[in-house]
């Protein structure tokens, strides 16, 4: 009966320390996964302040970028076969209110005014405002320029033109290489004259062509100069 009895309480005893042992496994395996969680929540804290203190910065750049009167664009034009120029780098899209210096005349994006040049077929006679023209030719519109060595006639003729275009717009600029030059968001061309056949295929291609940031943005309830 003594052995039988000594026998059971060892077996006991055993399956006690057993289950003990199982335990204390258990909790390790506990503090392993809580600390493991905790390093992970830190670095999750870390990386986020991180990026939340990166996202501010570039917040506060591009707020810069336009209070100092940039663009925000980089990059340079190249030169298709067909004499369209096309920029080839950054366009920058922020809304200031402030003057913008673009690196290119006229300009064919960048920094730009919250509000947009009226360009529903408008012909304008006195220059307008670079800041909200950029911002129509974001909404995808062809800006056509002249300055006073461009022939009336063709002035004429693409002022009609215009008139019959929604989403253009025409003005004179005098700060440009050609008599005449067609804008819109990152393309250029100067034509000749009004017969230019490169005038109609301008247009087709660039009138809320593929290039537009914004197509079926308004081209009214804008500024008229």
């Amino acid at each position: 009966m003594g052995s039988g009895k000594n026998s059971s309480t060892a077996a006991r005893k055993a399956r006690i320390d057993e289950m003990r042992r199982a335990e204390r496994a258990r909790d390790r395996r506990n503090r392993i996964l809580a600390i493991t969680a905790s390093v992970v929540v830190v670095a999750g804290l870390v990386v986020g302040g991180v990026v939340l203190v990166n996202s501010q910065s570039d917040d506060k750049d591009s707020t810069a970028s336009g209070d100092a009167k940039g663009s925000g664009d980089s990059g340079r034009f190249t030169t298709g076969k067909d004499g369209v120029r096309t920029w080839t780098g950054k366009l920058a899209r922020t809304h200031v209110t402030t003057k913008v210096s673009y690196p290119m005349h006229p300009p064919v994006g960048g920094n730009h005014n919250p509000v947009w040049l009226n360009c529903n077929g408008d012909v304008y006679t006195e220059p307008v405002p670079e800041e909200n023209a950029v911002h129509s030719l974001e909404h995808g519109a062809v800006w056509v320029t002249y300055t006073a060595k461009a022939p009336k006639a063709d002035v004429d003729a693409l002022a009609a033109k215009v008139k019959s275009t929604p989403y253009s717009m025409i003005s004179p600029y005098e700060n440009q290489d050609a008599p005449l030059v067609l804008s819109a968001w990152g393309h250029q061309v100067a034509v000749k004259s009004a017969k230019d056949p490169e005038v109609d295929k301008f247009f087709q291609t660039y009138v809320q062509g593929d290039q537009t940031p914004e197509p079926g943005a308004s081209c009214t309830g804008g500024v008229m100069k």
